[in-house]
């Protein structure tokens, strides 16, 4: 029978239309899935392109690996293939997908094959999948293919099947949002005669592939993963589906097994059962436990015995859950259908048949209302003598609650007396009402029930004639005792567990907000000291007890630093509280951090321990472990507090290596830049030194080996000139790099004072008057110009290194301008030539170390003047810039203050 839909949950629901329009605005992902190379997916992606194509679809395919295979190939013609990008790396020109050109060209839809490729240095992005995400955002549809190995959860997987460890992989987020993945198949035979064939691979690395990852055994096994895969995207998209239509109706696409646990010994035998079908039928089970208002009053060996027989169904394989309701038919009805569920398992009631007659079983409410789900109800053996099922104590209302509910009756009472006459009785009964309710909500369900009964005997007593007596004169009054009574006794029970339903979803909401803050802090912190110290917070937050974070040390050993965290201590004081830990449960936690398994109080292993070691398992190590030792062991047995810690675990553990993966990056571009300048400097010595060494060495030996009177004075004063040239030159380059190591090493001392820029000006052109010999000088310095502020010899070394830098990059004849301009409280000097002005792109990079323009000058030099001329500018607290002139030409300009500060008064 077909049940009515219910009707969605509004936030629910907006949740789906935000996602929805979310999903509008990015374009669509399709994967073609396959278990291995060679099954075809690039050429199933190229035939689905030709039938879009055919269909109108503006396509573009922006690169498809060919692999040399001449039938893929050939699939290509018709469609427009966009040009790929070409990297020069070591001197190796490189391909790559070209992502900017695909989103100037922005077709409505584009094929880019290997979404796990990692892209050559000089891409965008170091993954191809960042480059297919960049593509989605910008609206485009993007046809991709991947191997199963490439997904990120099962890479360890195909590592120990296949003894290869694939280093290219994708988060399985991305594979999971996909909009579309068609699974490209191909049994093992089939896929080893391609592979003979050459159709897969060239025959010498297909005779090694078929020798090693290409075994029939690793075939079969990775068909097996790719298979399960795609069913497990089909399962989710159909659950998907029916909570997008509020369907509740049972659909046994894929067996799914739910075993009810309560306190019946029968409970660990059911379990067993629900294991076996479960194998049997290669079915997902799941152990349920609900708890009602009844329920919660079991004593606690009984509550201890349920924990026990959930954390059984864990250690088997099944998914639990521990759920709150006022029927167990019902709540687990809901959950079961919730989770598409094919099959339950009941015990069978225990009781004698007679009882049976009086109260409905637990069996006989799931199976009237189980619809399309099947009942399976097993019973213990023939002969079984387990213990009968413990019986429900009474219930927990102190006679002090049951006191306070007389009181609020008595008080209830006095105040109808006061109101006697003057209204109707019908408001006296409101009166009364009133009172049970308050007593409903305060005192619990059998104070509200007491309070009703003697509600209704004082309203007949006292306010119906005859009064004061319980006989009732008019029999209408008997109808009006019944509906109040039942009305106080419904309210009663409504409020009561409203009450209960309250207590729950407050406890829900502490977890959920403990999971929000966590993930809110972890999301500010950057270093793992903080990362740690928030993690115990949380923790503690949750479980009362002592706990710590554990870290490794550069050999893989687990350390103890500080030990654990005391809660109580943390709250008495401003600091944190720390006890040692044991010498040999840092050997538990060494286990722990070793086996990425949890491991000591609570768990299979090393059981005896007095504190539980939770690894910190990020996405491809462990981090460290946390070690949690509770001061009430019970505390880990209740399933959703033990969910809640593994929660908090597992978001630190993803935060802490965030945080260690920006660190490790951080310092790959510290040494990848230091290992360029190692690099440029070298080759800059290697460059610049070798001229003027071979022209020392040439006019040295000249000189040595010359006979006596075979030079005259002329040719022996032109050879000592040179030497001693090209000795200076060298001494200005080795100056400049001491100068520059100088200035950037540490702080710069300068020695300030007010200078003249025109008198400084005049020196640097006296002393360069051979540098600029075929250069006319135009100047444009304003008349009496301010003083500035600055250290006379390192200014004079800015202005000399612009000056040369100018004339060494201009034709001879070209003139060089001069200016300076006052603005406020600085003063703005500008250098501007008439040559063929900076390359695109390098009006920054023309201050960088090393950096020497254009690849054709033939002019010698490190690359350093204008690296220490924005290094003395920068320690005056100026700036330095550089740009093209309209017209040709480049122009540097700095600025320099033209005042000292003024002393902070004292």
């Amino acid at each position: 029978m077909s049940s009515i839909p219910e009707r969605p949950d509004p936030d629910v629901l907006l949740a789906r239309v935000q996602g929805e329009a979310a999903r509008a605005r990015r374009g669509r992902l399709k994967i073609f899935f396959g278990a291995t190379a060679g099954v075809g997916k690039s050429y199933a992606m190229l035939e689905s392109a030709r039938h879009l194509k055919a269909d109108g679809v503006d396509l573009v395919v922006g690169y498809v690996e060919l692999h040399g295979r001449p039938e893929t190939e050939a699939l290509l013609d018709g469609l427009e293939v966009l040009p790929p990008l070409r990297l020069e790396h070591r001197g190796i020109v490189l391909t790559e997908f070209d992502l900017d050109g695909a989103l100037a060209r922005h077709p409505q839809r584009i094929l880019v094959d290997e979404l796990a490729h990692s892209n050559h240095p000089g891409a965008r992005h170091p993954k191809r999948w960042q480059d297919i995400e960049e593509l989605l955002e910008a609206g485009i549809d993007v046809d991709t293919t991947v191997n199963v190995q490439h997904v990120e959860s099962l890479n360890d997987v195909v590592a120990q099947i296949t003894g290869v460890q694939v280093r290219e992989t994708v988060p399985d987020q991305v594979f999971a949002t996909a909009d579309e993945v068609e699974l490209v198949d191909l049994t093992p035979d089939e896929l080893l005669e391609r592979l003979a064939e050459g159709k897969v691979y060239l025959p010498e690395k297909a005779r090694q592939a078929a020798e090693g990852f290409f075994r029939k055994g690793n075939l079969i096994a990775l068909r097996q993963l790719a298979l399960r895969a795609t069913a497990d995207r089909v399962d989710a998209a159909m659950r998907e589906y029916r909570e997008r239509h509020a369907i509740s109706d049972t659909w046994a696409a894929n067996d799914r097994l739910l075993v009810c646990v309560g306190p019946d010994p029968l409970s660990a035998r059911l379990v067993r059962s629900a294991r076996r079908m479960a194998t049997a039928m290669h079915a997902q089970w799941l152990a349920v436990y609900v708890e009602t208002p009844a329920l919660a009053r079991l004593p606690q060996s009984a509550r201890d015995g349920i924990l026990r027989t959930l954390k059984l169904a864990e250690q088997l394989g099944a998914e639990t859950a521990n759920l709150s309701g006022e029927s167990v038919a019902t709540t687990l009805l809901d959950f079961a259908r919730q989770r598409n569920v094919t099959r339950m398992i009941v015990g069978k009631p225990l009781r004698a048949r007679w009882r049976t007659l009086l109260r409905r079983t637990l069996v006989d409410e799931i199976i009237d209302g189980s619809g399309d789900i099947d009942v399976y109800v097993i019973t213990g053996e023939q002969h079984d003598d387990r213990p009968a099922p413990p019986r429900l104590p009474a219930r927990n209302s102190h006679w002090p609650a049951y006191v306070k509910a007389l009181a609020v009756v008595a008080l209830t009472t006095l105040l109808c007396l006061q109101i006697n006459g003057l209204f109707e009785r019908t408001n006296v009964v409101m009166i009364y009402l009133l009172g049970t309710v308050f007593v409903a909500a305060r005192f619990g369900r059998g104070p509200s029930i007491l309070a009703s009964v003697l509600g209704v005997a004082l309203f007949d007593f006292l306010f119906v004639p005859p009064v004061h007596s319980f006989t009732v004169s008019d029999t209408q009054y008997l109808i009006t005792f019944g509906v109040m009574l039942t009305t106080a006794l419904v309210i009663s029970q409504l409020t009561a567990r409203g009450k209960r339903q309250a207590s729950v979803a407050r406890q829900r909401e502490r977890r959920t907000a403990e999971l929000y803050a966590l993930s809110r802090e972890l999301a500010r912190r950057r270093n793992i000291e903080e990362l740690s110290k928030f993690l115990v917070r949380h923790v503690l937050a949750s479980v009362d007890g002592e706990a710590a974070v554990l870290l490794p040390d550069a050999d893989g050993r687990i350390r103890d630093p500080a030990g654990f965290c005391d809660r109580g201590a943390e709250r008495a004081s401003s600091g944190l509280a720390r006890m040692p830990v044991p010498g040999n449960d840092l050997g538990i936690a060494q286990w722990t951090f070793d086996h990425r398994q949890k491991a000591g109080l609570g768990t299979d292993t090393l059981a005896s321990a007095a504190a539980i070691y939770l690894p910190l398992n990020a996405l491809k190590r462990c981090i460290g472990v946390l070690g949690l030792r509770p001061r009430e062991p019970r505390q880990l047995t209740v399933p959703e507090q033990m969910h809640l810690v593994e929660a908090l675990v597992n978001q630190a553990a993803v935060a802490m290596e965030r945080v260690q993966l920006a660190q490790a990056a951080q310092d790959a571009n510290v040494q990848i830049e230091s290992e360029r300048l190692r690099n440029t400097l070298l080759s800059a010595i290697s460059h610049d030194f070798r001229t003027p060494l071979a022209t020392i060495i040439g006019a040295g030996s000249t000189l040595r080996d010359s006979a006596p009177g075979a030079l005259d004075a002329v040719q022996r004063t032109t050879l000592l000139d040179t030497l001693l040239h090209e000795a200076e030159r060298m001494n200005r380059l080795m100056g400049n790099l001491l100068d520059l190591t100088r200035l950037t090493g540490e702080r710069t001392e300068l020695c300030r004072d007010s200078i003249a820029i025109d008198e400084l000006v005049g020196g640097v052109l006296e002393r360069l008057r051979a540098v600029l010999a075929h250069h006319p000088v135009s100047l444009a310095i304003p008349e009496d110009p301010p003083l500035v502020w600055a250290d006379e010899v390192l200014l004079g070394q800015v202005l000399s290194n612009l000056l040369e830098n100018a004339a060494r990059h201009t034709p001879a004849g070209t003139t060089i301008e001069i200016s300076a301009q006052v603005s406020q409280d600085t003063l703005r000097v500008s250098v501007r030539d008439h040559g063929p002005g900076f390359a695109p792109g390098d009006e920054q990079r023309v201050f960088d170390k090393f950096h020497q323009g254009a690849p054709e000058s033939a002019q010698s030099g490190f690359g350093l003047g204008l690296a220490i001329s924005k290094a003395i500018i920068d320690a005056h607290g100026g700036t330095i810039s550089a740009r093209n002139v309209p017209g040709g030409g480049a122009e540097i300009s700095f600025t320099v203050p033209t005042q000292a500060p003024r002393p902070t008064p004292a």
